[in-house]
């Protein structure tokens, strides 16, 4: 379970975050919506240990996360945590397959650990003929699948996704929603997901509305 108190950000004179409480439990998709400049990107990057706050808690499992640095944050986070982005930040050199085993690597898992586990996922995904090939050749919803399972390869108890359909259309858009309830029912991870997107914020178990730097409900 992740629990965040009383979250505090500036950035100079600019105050984003004013006290945000935020708890998500295990196996949960929660949605923040609100409108641009509300804090909703920087809560999702100090949720996600991108980022400090300035003042407040943030416990994982127990775990004081603010109190880890270096190596332990780093393996921590590689464990634990997971992210998708609007822009799907594949390296364009690497096969899909390649790609998706980077965060593997990362935790120095082995290869036909990598590798089974990657056939599992891309089964799953519906991408298991595009494995081979780079992420010029796929379409944007394949890469936003390839994406998906980047963050998956590692079994993280919890993805953060900051507008993950933005770059999508409809039909591809409406697919990758779909697609994290089955993961969340398949696998039990939770997902934060920060979206414009109504219908995915609708579909949420909890959405989460900031203005100002606030949750107001």
């Amino acid at each position: 379970m992740f629990v965040a108190q009383s979250v505090q950000k500036y950035y100079g004179d600019l105050h984003v975050l004013k006290g945000v409480d935020v708890t998500i439990q295990n196996g949960e998709i929660v949605s923040i919506v609100g409108a641009s400049g509300a804090g909703k990107s920087t809560l999702l990057h100090i949720l996600g240990t991108l980022d400090k706050p300035d003042e407040g808690t943030l416990t994982v499992d127990g775990i004081d996360v603010l109190k880890l640095s270096g190596d332990k944050l780093a393996s921590f986070r590689n464990d634990k945590i997971s992210f998708i982005f609007q822009f799907h930040n594949l390296l364009p050199e690497f096969t899909a397959e390649e790609n998706i085993w980077i965060p593997g690597l990362i935790g120095k898992r082995s290869e036909d650990k990598l590798r089974k586990r990657t056939k599992e996922l891309a089964a799953l995904l519906g991408i298991s003929s595009r494995l081979g090939h780079k992420p010029a050749q796929l379409s944007g919803g394949e890469q936003q699948r390839v994406a998906v399972a980047r963050a998956l390869v590692n079994n993280p108890d919890i993805i953060f996704a900051d507008e993950p359909s933005g770059n999508l259309d409809t039909e591809n858009a409406q697919s990758l929603h779909e697609l994290f309830f089955k993961l969340r029912d398949e696998l039990g991870q939770s997902f934060v997901i920060v979206t414009h997107n109504q219908s995915l914020a609708g579909m949420s178990d909890r959405m989460l509305t900031m203005k100002d730097g606030k949750i107001i409900s």
